[in-house]
């Protein structure tokens, strides 16, 4: 039996707007906010993703809204927020999750390729934010932000990706600074090598998993339970004069680099 670490309703009377709500890392965090007492609202481009998901925490006896939307689109992100509010009467947390990942070497990427996962991962985090503002400064509300460790350092084949949540980091700190006075805390979450995701299924092929799992001072590679555990605390109570941080969440991947030992 899992131990419960934070209480069931540490979130209660709070509503969540989480992008890429549907499924991955921002669909676990999703259903553990609404795990523990908050409604949420969801997000994404495919409404079939939203709608299981949807289905997932109301049977668990959560409350949870679904629209779709694309990030990269203000006035959808804008109307996205709008029914939400209406769903809920207020937004208290947003998590930007959406986020876009191929792997491709740096001298056969396309303009277009590159553009198009900074455009989801950079400016879907800021346009959303940015329409969520009023709520958070009415709520004196707070943005998780997911982004990686790619960027930390050099990272074949990742060159769009590393780009792109370089700036959501950089979201992550200005906005901290600028809307602190407004109560607003800005976090981010910086997961390593997460097992349980389509992403990992799709992009890390089965025969270099043993020898990555070798540079994880931890042993293992994460799950999708390890994020939503550490979204819980710095979202919670517990975390109210933490700000403009990126906790890595890695098993301390990062520090090793390309060691083997």
């Amino acid at each position: 039996m899992t131990k419960q670490v934070f209480s069931t309703d540490i979130f209660e009377g709070k509503v969540a707007f989480v992008t890429g709500g549907g499924t991955g890392i921002t669909g676990g965090v999703a259903r553990a906010l609404a795990g523990h007492g908050a409604k949420v609202a969801i997000t994404s481009r495919k409404i079939e993703n939203l709608e299981q998901m949807k289905s997932v925490i109301e049977e668990d006896g959560g409350e949870c809204h679904a629209v779709s939307a694309d990030v990269r689109d203000y006035e959808a992100v804008e109307r996205a927020i709008s029914e939400s509010v209406d769903a809920f009467g207020k937004i208290d947390i947003v998590v930007n999750g959406a986020a876009g990942n191929f792997l491709c070497f740096a001298n056969e990427l396309s303009a277009n390729g590159f553009g198009t996962v900074v455009d989801i991962d950079t400016k879907g985090t800021f346009n959303v934010c940015r329409a969520a503002f009023e709520q958070l400064k009415a709520n004196e509300g707070q943005i998780l932000n997911i982004s990686a460790t790619l960027h930390y350092l050099g990272t074949p084949m990742q060159i769009h990706v590393s780009a792109a949540k370089a700036g959501v980091d950089a979201i992550t700190r200005n906005l901290a600074v600028e809307w602190g006075r407004y109560g607003i805390r800005v976090n981010g979450i910086a997961p390593g090598p997460i097992e349980d995701t389509e992403g990992m299924k799709r992009l890390l092929p089965p025969q270099l998993k043993e020898s990555l799992t070798k540079r994880i001072p931890l042993k293992r590679f994460g799950r999708i339970k390890d994020i939503e555990d550490a979204a819980l605390f710095i979202c919670s109570p517990a975390a109210s004069y933490i700000s403009g941080v990126t906790l890595v969440v890695d098993g301390g991947q990062w520090l090793k680099g390309t060691s083997l030992s």
